[in-house]
């Protein structure tokens, strides 16, 4: 009987950030909290090494980026994580790449987007996510992290046993 401890198999995650999120950490309000981008991105990085994790942590102020980004992660990752920003509640496009992902999609918000203008409570992102994590600032990128390795995992193991 071995005494070795075997991690589950490797996963890969991306997490797409939208317009401005590089400047996390700078708003004077501090309604996106004092972490800056930087700090997320290490504080994420660290998560998912912890879980067995492979993680890619992108950043782009342009909408086509991200559909780019999203559609280029078809067969290479597991799972998204995404906080498309403004774009959130604009863009259909981005919509559409991720209904197109197979994998997994966990929607992340940094602020409480419910208590903020009303022009923020409808995502359009929302339609093609597991999940959504709102109002926790960079706790809430780190459990979107676990969450969508959760989901990848748990949906992994339920076809295995169909198997």
């Amino acid at each position: 009987m071995s005494n070795t401890t075997t991690l589950p198999p490797s996963l890969t995650v991306w997490f797409l950030n939208g317009p401005n999120a590089n400047l996390y950490g700078l708003d004077a309000n501090k309604t996106y909290g004092s972490d800056s981008f930087p700090v997320l991105q290490s504080r994420c990085e660290q998560k998912a090494a912890s879980l067995g994790v492979s993680l890619r942590f992108l950043q782009s102020n342009h909408e086509g980026q991200l559909i780019d980004w999203i559609q280029e992660a078809r067969g290479v990752a597991d799972g998204i994580v995404i906080n498309a920003a403004g774009l959130t509640y604009t863009s259909i496009a981005i919509l559409d790449a991720l209904l197109a992902f197979p994998g997994k999609i966990i929607e992340a918000h940094m602020s409480n987007i419910w208590k903020r203008e009303p022009f923020r409570h409808h995502s359009f992102i929302s339609k093609a996510a597991h999940g959504v994590i709102a109002g926790l600032g960079g706790d809430g990128y780190e459990f979107a992290i676990e969450a969508v390795a959760r989901l990848v995992r748990s949906a992994s193991e339920q076809q295995q046993k169909s198997a």
